[in-house]
């Protein structure tokens, strides 16, 4: 088994690191002190290629997931929140229209949203609805032009600023869970849409979003996918993007674990280096096997995604493994840096918030326990 990185690929990273030190962090730092993620920052991602996908043909094509997750580390390790802005826009808004969406709508929508010009979204969650993704209570009616859409998506990310929605809704009441729900795309500029933001703590600065819609009318052809696949269809997004989750966690676990470790060599306490404490140096020591452990699992899932297999159970032991790995280093980050970690302009002080984040987006870890444990028991049936 070959660990080495691709020449090209190395290149390639190296280059959006370098994007990043050479402009757009600073203007993260600005953004995240504003709470306010621009449009620009979906353009730029754009214009590196960081959304994954290329248009062939008039129809998207999926990059190798493992670069996408170390384009995600990269920029997760110091802005979490703009790299979950960009998995929403590229994992779940883009994946459903790659999935789902007909060419017609593929060769409409892809180039703008390649470009960040047309920023995507996914409306799934509701209030009662979150984990139990059948529970969702956003109806469709037929109309003679398409449809109507009328209810509430409680959490969407990018909702403040997206052009397009990925949206589920029922559309068969009277079916069973597995086959009442269907998928649509929505234009968030039609009249009926209601854009309320929410003062959400962690993954600043990307929005967190809620969504009213009211007779919104979204035409036949913007259905995704076939009427009462929904579920099942926003569920196979979930398990894509959840490949995306994990380099997105594991980029927080590292950036938090480079500060703290740079601290940690600097600073001198009792006559000697952080580093140097016994105690501390065992805690450096595991730390970095966690996230070395969650790397190679998220290696894994991305390298069966590529090759074309099954990934379900990978996804989520990577999922887990990051999560895990994540929340006790935000947390030992922020312990080295003592009182100064709680102020908000702290560079460290993101970390431990936006871990908990991660521990809901893609399913919690209890979900991911449940998948893990459901592909165990496969093999033992």
């Amino acid at each position: 088994m070959d660990f080495s990185l691709p020449k090209e690929l190395l290149s390639e990273i190296e280059q959006f690191r370098g994007l990043l030190e050479g402009g757009l962090k600073s203007k993260l730092d600005a953004w995240y002190r504003q709470r306010n993620l621009p449009k620009e920052f979906f353009s730029e991602m754009g214009r590196v290629g960081a959304y994954g996908y290329v248009v062939s043909d008039g129809r998207l094509v999926k990059r190798s997931a493992f670069r996408e997750a170390l384009l995600a580390e990269a920029l997760a390790q110091h802005s979490p929140g703009g790299a979950i802005a960009a998995l929403a826009h590229a994992d779940l808004g883009l994946m459903g229209l790659h999935l789902f969406g007909s060419q017609q709508l593929q060769h409409r929508y892809a180039e703008q949203a390649l470009n960040g010009e047309a920023i995507m979204c996914l409306g799934n969650t509701e209030g009662h609805a979150g984990s139990d993704v059948a529970a969702i209570a956003m109806r469709a009616e037929a109309a003679s032009d398409g449809w109507r859409l009328s209810g509430t998506k409680s959490f969407v990310t990018n909702g403040a600023v997206a052009d397009l929605a990925v949206v589920t809704a029922v559309t068969e009441p009277a079916t069973g869970r597995t086959h009442r729900i269907s998928m649509f795309l929505v234009d968030l500029h039609q009249p009926g849409v209601r854009r309320t933001r929410l003062g959400k703590q962690v993954w600043v600065p990307s929005d967190l979003t809620r969504l009213e819609l009211k007779d919104v009318a979204v035409p036949a052809d913007h259905l995704l996918g076939r009427q009462g696949d929904g579920l099942a269809q926003v569920l196979q997004i979930f398990t894509h993007s959840r490949v995306a989750i994990s380099a997105l966690t594991l980029g927080t676990a590292a950036g938090a674990f480079d500060l703290a470790l740079r601290r940690a060599v600097k600073r001198t306490a009792f006559g000697q280096r952080i580093a140097d404490h016994q105690a501390k140096s065992f805690e450096i020591a595991e730390r970095h096997a966690e996230i070395e452990a969650a790397r190679l699992s998220l290696w894994k899932a991305c390298w069966k995604v590529d090759r074309g297999e099954d990934f379900r159970e990978e996804a989520s032991i990577a999922k887990f493994l990051a999560v895990e790995a994540a929340r006790k280093t935000a947390a030992w980050a922020a312990d080295i840096f003592g009182a100064a970690s709680v102020m908000f302009e702290h560079p460290v002080h993101k970390f431990p918030m936006d871990v908990w984040g991660s521990s809901l987006g893609e399913g919690t870890q209890d979900i991911q326990k449940l998948i893990i444990f459901r592909e165990v028991i496969k093999r033992y049936a």
